[in-house]
């Protein structure tokens, strides 16, 4: 390593979207180099020539600039250090491959998958590590010729030696590894192509990597790569293995937990600045108990060390609070521009809503909002074509309990005397003094008949939108209406 700043990259594989654990390592790389005046790297691992595809690209792409993430060298920042994908890089590991093959620290494999895959069981079938029991690594040239001839095309194994693997990782401590448990290891694929751990070690020596932050799943793979620094004369560079997120069983974070993308949650109206935080957030502290924390505060307070050796379990609930936290941050003009597409997905056009005004709508319901995708939801409140009633109001309105706070609040707001300002404070206070009424009992009727819904924003700032008069039609409607096809 010959320079001076830290040098970290997030080298990802365009071969699905991009997963919250992935977007977490970035992120954790970026906060290192943002912090210590460093640069961030960008990689693009494309040598996966089945799955890669230029959209998977595109979006991961898309999906970092999105959550902020930005790089300093890499696609559409070309720097000293390129080209960034590796399929551009093949005649460099060619040469690595040429070196290693005249040290006779590599040799060719024939084996097949099936021999390999017996190998595999019969060792386990022992209780003893699965690994490369090394049946080609003494082939003569004559041997090796001959399964060529038969059409047999090798991969390329680095010969492990017994002995000591140990390296000081910068979360985890001293960690040890035995050459004897890890077996001679695939470097180039049949196909010609390099194998992870080997172009790997290469791009980060050339690219002058200073520090490797990854997840923990990868440690094994860390053994194998301090192998070929060793064998190539490079220095290794500085390894900090971080915790895997968990899903709440505390099993590996997949779809059947639920969204597990980036792309998802931007899709579901998560807020970038949210995620970003709750990422920080998982596994670490800001100190002093504070969870939410503005991207200044957390390059500040961020440690490598801090981000921990216990797994994240991801807490879809922690993610929607803080996300409404962001939420009522924004301006009000800001977040009706944030809130549009979603407001267009359900058939919505314009600055009104039926005769409502969007602005006075958002104001209603921004406090309960969540993501920007639960506008969705408040919406048909206020269109009498698109309102209807819940089957829990409809439930809760069947119930003959129910009926005299909407019938005595109806009759409240046709008393000549309610105003047409501030009506609802007004009817609601005589309703509740000519029924005794209070708490749920005296506002949850009111609430189904007027929204449809059992639970929403307050009252007060819905009925200010909707108006006198359509909320009596809405009651009007509630108290004529049979509601026993919900019982």
């Amino acid at each position: 390593m010959n320079n001076c700043k830290p040098r970290v990259r997030f080298a990802p594989s365009p071969t699905g979207a991009l997963h919250v654990g992935n977007a977490r390592t970035a992120l954790f790389n970026w906060l290192f180099a943002r912090q210590q005046g460093g640069v961030f790297v960008l990689r693009i691992e494309d040598t996966d020539q089945v799955r890669t595809t230029l959209v998977y690209e595109q979006n991961l792409l898309a999906d970092l600039a999105w959550l902020g993430i930005d790089w300093d060298e890499g696609p559409g920042k070309e720097g000293d250090f390129g080209p960034y994908h590796q399929t551009e890089r093949l005649d460099i590991y060619k040469s690595y491959l040429d070196k290693l093959l005249a040290m006779g620290k590599v040799y060719p494999c024939y084996c097949s998958e099936e021999e390999l895959e017996a190998e595999r069981a019969a060792l386990a079938a022992k209780k003893m590590m699965p690994r490369y029991m090394g049946k080609c690594r003494n082939l003569t040239g004559a041997e090796q010729r001959g399964l060529e001839a038969a059409g047999k095309k090798p991969t390329y194994r680095f010969q492990v030696d017994a002995g000591p693997i140990e390296f000081r990782d910068m979360i985890r401590g001293i960690m040890k590894f035995d050459g004897c448990a890890i077996g001679d290891f695939i470097i180039v694929r049949s196909n010609g192509l390099p194998a992870y751990n080997f172009a790997v070690v290469i791009d980060d020596h050339l690219m002058d990597i200073t520090h490797v932050i990854r997840g923990e799943d990868h440690l094994s793979n860390t053994a194998c790569q301090i192998l070929l620094d060793r064998a190539l004369g490079f220095s290794s560079p500085i390894f900090a293995h971080h915790s895997l997120i968990l899903g709440k069983d505390r099993t590996k974070l997949s779809k059947r937990h639920g969204a597990v993308s980036v792309r998802e949650f931007r899709a579901r109206g998560f807020l970038p600045e949210a995620l970003l935080n709750y990422l920080s957030l998982m596994g670490n502290s800001f100190g002093e108990c504070r969870e939410v924390c503005d991207l200044t505060e957390i390059i500040k307070t961020f440690t490598v060390a801090g981000t921990g050796k216990s797994a994240a379990v991801f807490d879809e609930a922690k993610l929607y609070w803080l996300n409404g936290i962001y939420l009522k941050k924004y301006p009000p003009a800001e977040l009706q521009a944030l809130l549009m597409p979603f407001i267009r997905e359900a058939g919505y056009e314009g600055d009104h809503v039926a005769s409502h005004s969007l602005s006075a709508i958002i104001d209603a319901v921004r406090g309960n909002l969540r993501t920007l995708a639960e506008i969705k939801d408040y919406l048909p409140i206020f269109d009498d074509e698109k309102f209807s009633w819940s089957p829990e109001a409809g439930t809760l309105l069947a119930r003959a309990e129910s009926l005299p706070a909407v019938r005595y609040f109806y009759d409240c707001l046709m008393d000549s005397a309610c105003p047409e300002e501030n009506f609802y404070e007004w009817a609601i206070e005589k309703t509740q003094r000519l029924t005794a009424l209070k708490g749920r009992a005296l506002f949850l009727p009111i609430r189904c008949a007027v929204t449809g819904h059992t639970q929403g924003p307050e009252l007060d700032k819905l009925t200010a939108v909707l108006g006198k008069p359509a909320v009596l039609k809405r009651l009007e409607q509630a108290l004529h209406r049979k509601f026993s096809d919900y019982t």
